[in-house]
């Protein structure tokens, strides 16, 4: 099923303008709309010292002779990842320089305390409410190209195929050259000029992307759903990963594989976890696929198959909508000592760990601390390990909450494009008419969103007409009847 992309864009509907109340959804689910005066207070004080002031930055090597580059959407200025990639021998150096967060926050301060309340940054489409006060989130701490800042430097060395073969992470000073976004990235490499310092992303890209399914990875690309102004109002769009979105994940996805290795190596850490799926679960996967008419030998991996299917194509993206089930139970899993009887992702095929987003969110900056610790022989800070067994929790109710928020936005989206349309007919896909089911979910094609129809005679992957009958926006259901 396409995921919704709320991040908001550079530029958003006028609230008087626009007919959604976003803040009234806000305000329903407890999203604060400021940061308490005390924290405010905090960060803009940490933000105007200079970047080397204070204990916890000093001591540090300066790397900002690397030209990295940031790759995010167009107007994000909370920049958590900054890259540059070069040739070694016949393999390759990864340069990945992560927001020092753990630098900028004190621990037991009134920032530590609510990014612990808030958990992640939470996205709306008209706006962000962000993990840290924007004076650190889009400041100090941000990777932006305006200057020296405090970052934890991965560089992890690659052999000609693509496999880690050293890996080192420290402290440093770094200098961004460039604030790059997607569409650009990939209108330069499809016209030959990618920037220097990210021009060897597809050819590593690729090569993960081959370890990948070396790894029997399960990766679900399917199209996502986005909230776009409209003029002075909102709509749903669909929108597929670029490629160098792909190559870019891979960097992160190796980073955190890395990260993984070194807590396991140690004996502590905080894994980002998912059980490999049920038998039960390939095996009606396995039935979907048979009445779709895709072909799944029985000897290939499901992530294997998924890798080689088009999901524009109706029946692949009825498939798709059933695979999710090979990646539900995700969590986080803090071990000491003993590794934890589960430690691996399903979907990465790897054990692997959150430490490339620490601006966005809160588990990465204790993670990043555990892998700073044991790769330089140190003990895990206490502030660190005395928060290990309680951040699953936290985790869980943030994640809880983005997806509340994003459901009512879109459910709200959604309302507004066809509350007035009852009775007009839409063109729309049958993702799941599972046997025996009364109901089927159909996907309309615009706008796309997901609706409820009776299942009798429906085929999953079939492309039919249906009129609209009902939309509720309190219970996020589309009601509809095949014509």
């Amino acid at each position: 099923m396409p995921t919704r992309r709320l991040r908001p864009p550079p530029a958003t509907p006028s609230a008087a303008g626009a007919p959604i109340d976003f803040d009234r959804i806000r305000r329903d689910l407890g999203i604060p709309e400021d940061f308490p005066a005390e924290v405010t207070a905090e960060a803009e004080a940490i933000a105007a010292q200079p970047v080397t002031a204070g204990a916890d930055r000093t001591d540090r090597t300066g790397r900002t002779d690397l030209p990295l580059v940031t790759i995010d959407p167009p107007g994000s200025r909370d920049l958590d990842q900054a890259v540059h990639l070069e040739r070694r021998g016949d393999g390759y150096r990864v340069h990945y320089a992560i927001a020092d967060v753990g630098a900028v926050v004190p621990p037991g301060g009134a920032i530590d305390a609510e990014s612990q309340r808030r958990g992640q940054t939470l996205y709306s489409p008209d706006r962000s409410t962000p993990l840290h006060p924007p004076a650190l989130s889009e400041g100090a701490a941000s990777l932006l190209p305006d200057g020296d800042r405090p970052a934890v430097l991965w560089t992890i060395d690659l052999d000609a195929e693509g496999l880690p073969v050293a890996a080192d992470v420290r402290r440093v000073l770094v200098s961004s050259v460039a604030r790059l976004d997607y569409a650009g990235v990939q209108a330069d490499l499809d016209a030959g000029r990618p920037h220097p310092s990210i021009a060897l992303l597809p050819e590593i890209g690729a090569l993960r992307l081959a370890q990948a399914r070396a790894r029997h990875a399960i990766t679900l690309d399917i199209p996502e759903v986005e909230v776009v102004p409209a003029g002075e109002h909102w709509t749903l769009e669909l929108r597929a990963p670029l490629p160098v979105e792909k190559f870019n994940a891979e960097i992160s996805l190796l980073t955190g594989i890395v990260a993984a290795g070194i807590m396991l190596e140690g004996g502590i850490g905080l894994l980002r976890t998912l059980p490999p799926a049920e038998p039960d679960a390939v095996a009606a996967l396995r039935r979907s696929a048979l009445a779709l008419g895709i072909d799944w030998p029985a000897d290939i991996e499901p992530g294997d198959l998924i890798a080689r299917l088009d999901p524009a194509r109706p029946q692949v993206a009825a498939f798709l909508e059933d695979a999710v089930r090979l990646l539900r139970g995700a969590g986080y899993t803090p071990f000491r000592g003993a590794s934890p009887e589960q430690p691996l992702h399903a979907g990465v095929g790897a054990s692997y760990a959150h430490v490339t987003a620490p601006l966005r969110r809160l588990v990465d900056r204790y993670a990043t601390e555990i892998c700073l610790a044991l790769h330089s022989g140190t003990p895990v800070p206490e502030w660190v390990t005395a928060a290990l067994d309680e951040l699953p929790t936290i985790m869980r109710s943030s994640d809880r909450l983005a997806g509340d928020l994003e459901r009512a936005c879109t459910a709200a989206v959604f309302v507004f494009l066809l509350g007035g349309r009852i009775g007009e007919e839409f063109t729309a896909t049958v993702v799941q008419a599972e046997a025996g089911s009364a109901r089927a979910t159909v996907m309309l094609h615009d706008p796309p969103v997901r609706a409820q129809a009776p299942a009798d005679g429906l085929v999953e992957g079939s492309v039919i007409r249906v009129r609209l009958d009902s939309v509720d926006g309190e219970q996020r259901r589309i009601q509809v009847t095949p014509v």
